[in-house]
């Protein structure tokens, strides 16, 4: 599109990640803008499973987190050998739904980026239902086979949006995208995203 960007129209198909099972289908438009901004994106999905069964599976996730005898910490998930032990798999499928928003942030037409590791997380105790936790991902960047730290906060309560602030290191080749962000500031109202898990 002239004076605008390029516009790119989607049909794909989705899956469950832990199981695989088919998900649903999508059609999507997708605008890069010529100028640096994230990518307009416009999505309608059919689901292959109800909201009621979402919704279930979200306060399942949510009750085995908020059960746990002392609060979760853990390093390097998955491991060396790509295993995930099942007691940190929430852990990691809040990572994944979390790291998406930094991905959405970062990706450009020719750059994208998948969730490599998390190399550390904490939880942080709450006095109100909400769960919170601390992370260090490690972001696998695409063609260039960087690997992009970023620390990020999650709060999360089943039926509302996951809220993510982040914060990534600058890398080599792209300076110019960190100027003015130091070490401590965590992300601004600009890096908090909302998604639905």
């Amino acid at each position: 599109i002239p004076e605008s960007g390029h516009k790119y129209y989607l049909q794909f198909s989705t899956e469950d990640y832990r199981t695989g099972e088919d998900a649903g289908s999508c059609l999507a438009t997708v605008l890069y803008p010529k100028k640096k901004s994230p990518p307009v994106v416009s999505i309608k999905c059919s689901h292959t499973k109800d909201k009621k069964e979402i919704q279930e599976e979200n306060n399942r996730l949510y009750q085995r987190i908020r059960h746990q005898s002392k609060p979760i910490t853990a390093n390097n998930i998955p491991d060396s050998y790509g295993n995930i032990e099942p007691a940190l798999e929430p852990v990691w499928a809040l990572a994944v739904a979390g790291s998406s928003s930094i991905m959405w942030e970062k990706s450009t037409e020719t750059l994208g980026y998948f969730l490599a590791q998390v190399k550390a997380v904490k939880q942080w105790i709450r006095k109100d239902d909400f769960i919170e936790f601390d992370y260090t991902v490690l972001l696998h960047e695409i063609p260039t086979q960087e690997i992009i730290s970023c620390h990020m906060r999650l709060t999360w309560l089943p039926g509302r949006p996951l809220k993510v602030k982040h914060f990534c290191a600058p890398q080599s080749h792209g300076l110019a995208e960190a100027s003015g962000a130091e070490s401590g500031s965590a992300a601004g109202a600009s890096a908090e995203k909302g998604a639905h898990f």
